[in-house]
């Protein structure tokens, strides 16, 4: 990776040393030392010492020695061939290796190096917070160790601030947020003893390098973490971290696809957000809403700004046309929802309002949807359309169509009584909002075949809509389909620009629309489309859902 200019973020994307006291005899006969044991005796060392708080006033104090680690570098070497016979030296090795032990006495000797003329007020002393804007005491410098697994990923990014190497964000749900020892803002001094100067090759090489413990050594900046939020999105665009030229660190970025579900754990950058897919794994960068909203903002002026269009890919072609986004103005992202991520809460299973069926003309909806009234007419139900014509002889009241008067049914699509309304053939026809909630109040799923349009009246807290779209299949297979109808008597023959008209009509919905769908269903065959609505339609009265977060809050 190519040194980066200061502001960079690069990955951490893959820290030994114990008592001096040397055994003269190990044997299997004596007792297993335990690492609680060495404490108690650590302690008991401690409180009988001869030193006293009066003698420490007067007295220098000097450290015994200040090469622990090399001295216990060759205990391990003399212990070496003794681990094998021995438990006692077995249990004295693996104590000398952990990592804290380790980065014990590595603090050990950093202190005993320095000239103490009195001991400090507290043993805390150390480790005060800097106050306001001073400077944070050379003294402050911890060691912190951890143990590397070869292919583990430490889910840390750093950034060169003012020539140091600085923790920019720890990734949650990482191996560094889990332990928490490390701090966003922390200045990474030492790794394993070596310094890492203010080249991020040189930091990656030595992590790279590293295996088992690793120690490093920081300059803390006491921040504390905070805790991870509870809020949730569902995904409307595909993104690959690796095709963005915008994120500050590849190997930190998180892959989504369409229609997952992910925590946000962190939204303290305004461009760059933590999260997590619900299903598990650690968090990474995803680029925020605002960010793509900016990205979007320098666009091709025929750009697809549909919400199906892949907008989390980096900039779109290399010339573009400053176009900037004015909510007012631009009428171009007007017609257009930039929608990104949904907020969404995940509910225990409830039963929906209403069942909306959404597909281009002659796809097979109407079909559908008398299936499912005629199979089940207790538990589903439909709304009688409104018209300002005047009734035919053949015309039963209330049952293919609801008459009112042209001038009642302006003034209620005025006053926005109506989902839906059109005017054919020089009178209106509508789908009355009350007629929906008299189908909901009869204790029924009230099944919409509307246009796409409407659907952003109805996902509401309301009507609590299941969102089926039915989509044309492939042109060949509707030409089938069509020429087996019409031998069979059920449909009438339809030419080959009105099946092609179907089949594009389908892919502009579903571009347009398909961040409001639930479910997709390939019309390639009525039966199996059929079952399949019917399987889902069951499996979700048992099955805790994702909702929009307006449904519930």
């Amino acid at each position: 990776m190519p040194v980066a200019a200061t502001g960079t973020e690069h990955a951490f994307c893959d820290g030994n040393n114990a008592v001096p006291q040397v055994l003269d005899t190990l044997s299997d006969s004596t007792s297993s030392t335990t690492a609680n044991d060495l404490d108690l005796i650590f302690l008991k060392g401690i409180m009988e010492s001869p030193v006293s708080a009066e003698s420490l006033e007067e007295t220098r104090l000097e450290a015994v020695r200040d090469n622990n680690v090399e001295l216990v570098q060759d205990i391990l070497r003399e212990l070496s061939p003794f681990t094998h016979r021995s438990n006692t030296a077995a249990e004295l090795s693996r104590i000398l290796n952990q990592p804290h032990f380790q980065s014990l006495l590595e603090t050990h000797d950093s202190v005993a190096s320095q000239t103490c003329e009195t001991p400090p007020s507290s043993p805390c002393a150390f480790m005060e917070p800097p106050i306001n804007t001073a400077p944070v005491p050379a003294d402050a410098i911890r060691m912190v160790g951890i143990r590397k697994v070869a292919g583990e990923h430490l889910g840390v990014t750093f950034r060169i601030e003012n020539g140091e190497l600085v923790i920019a964000r720890i990734l949650h749900g990482g191996m560094i947020d889990q332990q928490g020892l490390l701090h966003t803002g922390d200045i990474i001094k030492e790794v394993n003893g070596r310094e890492v100067g203010d080249d991020p090759r040189v930091l990656q090489e030595m992590l790279q390098e590293a295996s088992g413990s690793v120690v490093l050594k920081i300059l803390p900046s006491y921040q504390e973490p905070h805790p991870p939020r509870q809020v949730f999105v569902k995904c409307h665009c595909d993104y690959d971290p690796a095709n963005d030229n915008l994120i500050p660190c590849k190997e930190a970025g998180l892959q989504f696809s369409r229609g997952d579900i992910l925590q946000i754990v962190n939204q303290e950058d305004v461009n760059w957000w933590q999260a997590r897919h619900v299903e598990g794994g650690s968090a990474g960068l995803i680029p925020s809403q605002l960010l793509e909203e900016k990205r979007k903002a320098f666009v091709k002026k025929d750009v697809d700004l549909s919400p199906a269009a892949n907008l989390c890919t980096g900039m779109v072609g290399k010339k573009k046309k400053k176009m900037m986004y004015l909510t007012t103005k631009n009428a171009d992202f007007d017609r257009h929802e930039l929608l990104i991520y949904e907020e969404v809460a995940k509910v225990p299973p409830f039963r929906r309002k209403t069942l909306v069926l959404i597909g281009a003309a002659g796809v097979g909806r109407r079909s559908l949807k008398n299936k499912l009234l005629v199979s089940d007419p207790q538990h589903y139900g439909t709304t009688v359309p409104y018209t300002s014509r005047k009734p035919k002889s053949a015309d039963r009241e209330n049952m293919m169509y609801a008459f009112t008067s042209r001038s009642k049914m302006e003034a209620d699509i005025k006053a926005g009584h109506y989902l839906e309304h059109g005017e054919y053939d020089g009178n209106l026809y509508g789908t009355k909002n009350d007629s929906i909630h008299e189908v909901v109040e009869a204790g029924r799923i009230c099944i919409l075949d509307v246009s796409p349009q409407a659907l952003k009246v109805l996902r509401t807290s309301e009507f609590l809509p299941y969102v089926v779209f039915i989509k044309a299949p492939e042109f060949e297979v509707l030409k089938a389909m069509n020429r087996s109808g019409v031998e069979a008597g059920v449909t009438k023959h339809r030419t080959d620009a009105e099946l092609k008209r179907t089949v594009d009509e389908s892919a502009k919905i579903q571009r347009v629309y398909g961040h409001y769908f639930d479910l997709t269903i390939v019309n390639d065959d009525l039966e199996q489309a059929y079952r399949k609505l019917k399987s889902s339609l069951e499996e979700l009265k048992g099955a805790q859902q994702w909702v929009p977060v307006g449904w519930v809050f």
